[in-house]
């Protein structure tokens, strides 16, 4: 990286402000994809990627039926552990 020089102060605190914007920029990115993360690693996302690319073995309208199916046993299954 080839050394900058500047010639007043304003063009320091221009470059300054630049790379606290930069800064915050990247810090929001790490935070957002961190959530992102966060919000994918559920049970329910875990269990139906799992069974989701087991059921990727099937072909035809028997492994279409057990992608569509999946999703609502496991809300079943919940449903009737929560008791409602």
């Amino acid at each position: 990286m080839e050394t900058k020089k500047y010639t007043s102060y304003a063009q320091i605190d221009r470059e300054l402000e630049i790379l606290k914007i930069e800064k915050e920029i990247s810090y929001q990115k790490l935070a957002y994809g961190f959530q992102k993360t966060k919000e994918s690693i559920t049970p329910m996302n875990l269990v139906s990627g799992v069974v989701g690319s087991s059921l990727s073995a099937f072909s035809g309208s028997y492994g279409t039926l057990l992608n569509i199916a999946i999703p609502y046993v496991i809300k079943w299954i919940k449903k009737i552990k929560r008791g409602n």
